[in-house]
């Protein structure tokens, strides 16, 4: 697979690059680290990324402007999206080739060039991987920083069991080049006041039950409160992982036209759950969405059935 997507660099002029919506910095990571390496590489090229702005990841990365003209002879790169449903900008088949790169579960086999491994621990390690199996790409700071985002961010600074030798030797080698680490980190970790206060409000409003999972519900009208975005509450999603008690537990965020699901487990597989509501994910994290209150509540029963079944 490595070796077609290598071929596929030098047949096309245009390369466009797409990632999932909500994005993470993985998925700016894979996008932006891919884009940096090929106009390195290749700087006749016209190399673009497109998709919504994240402002809290516009540090990493800016989107480029995109026209319908660009994509005509365009080879098309998807990165970080399970299924096509969740491609950001979806004039992705727009262009002549479509190549996926992704790390999660293979469930939508989209593409011309389907390169899929679960093993890496994110797809900016399957970047860094490519790269390392191409001898024309060639890597510099901006390239690495980006990657090295990536792999952080989708490994939890390393402390996610996706972690591998081969995640740690990528990471290695990638802190030789000159980029700021400490502003990186900063950047991608530090907690504004209003989001440290709502991390405050979801610890003495959550509650354990019996069955090993819990669930948090964010209405407009807390987020209001606390005046943080939907957006925002990513930084709450590993709030309950290290809780006594829980094995599983979702965040449910309503946003305007419909509800957020942010789904993580410490055993119990949720990213079936995921599946059936709109989403998808790894095993122990996933996310999905909900038109209706009512529906949350479906979703909290399927999160009570599996854990119980891995009771």
């Amino acid at each position: 697979m490595k070796t077609q997507i290598a071929e596929a660099f030098y047949n096309f002029s245009t390369i466009i690059i797409h990632r999932h919506v909500r994005p993470d910095p993985d998925a700016y990571g894979s996008q932006a680290g891919l884009a940096e390496l090929l106009k390195n590489s290749f700087p006749d090229k016209n190399v673009y990324i497109t998709g919504d702005e994240e402002p809290s990841l516009s540090f990493l990365a800016r989107m480029d402007k995109v026209t319908d003209a660009d994509y005509k002879e365009a080879l098309v790169i998807v990165c970080d999206t399970a299924n096509q449903a969740r491609i950001d900008d979806q004039r992705y088949n727009s262009g002549k080739m479509l190549v996926k790169i992704d790390h999660h579960p293979n469930v939508d086999e989209y593409g011309d060039i389907n390169w899929v491994d679960t093993t890496a621990s994110s797809t900016s390690e399957m970047i860094f991987q490519l790269w390392k199996s191409t001898e024309d790409l060639k890597m510099n700071d901006e390239a690495a920083r980006l990657i090295y985002a990536g792999i952080v961010g989708d490994t939890g600074r390393f402390l996610f069991p996706s972690t591998t030798t081969e995640t740690f030797g990528a990471a290695s080698e990638l802190v030789n080049y000159n980029f700021d680490r400490s502003e990186m980190y900063n950047n991608m970790y530090s907690t504004p006041i209003n989001v440290a206060k709502l991390k405050g409000y979801v610890l003495q409003n959550f509650t354990v039950h019996p069955e090993g999972y819990s669930t948090v519900r964010l209405t407009n009208e807390i987020l209001e409160k606390f005046q943080v975005t939907a957006s925002e509450t990513s930084a709450l999603v590993g709030l309950l992982g290290d809780m006594d008690g829980i094995l599983a537990w979702a965040y449910f965020i309503e946003e305007e036209d419909q509800i957020r699901v942010r789904l993580r487990s410490k055993g119990p597989v949720i990213n079936g759950i995921a599946a059936e509501h709109n989403g998808g994910g790894h095993p122990m994290a996933a996310g999905a969405s909900a038109e209706s209150w009512e529906e949350t509540e479906v979703i909290e029963q399927k999160l009570r059935d599996v854990c119980m079944e891995f009771k």
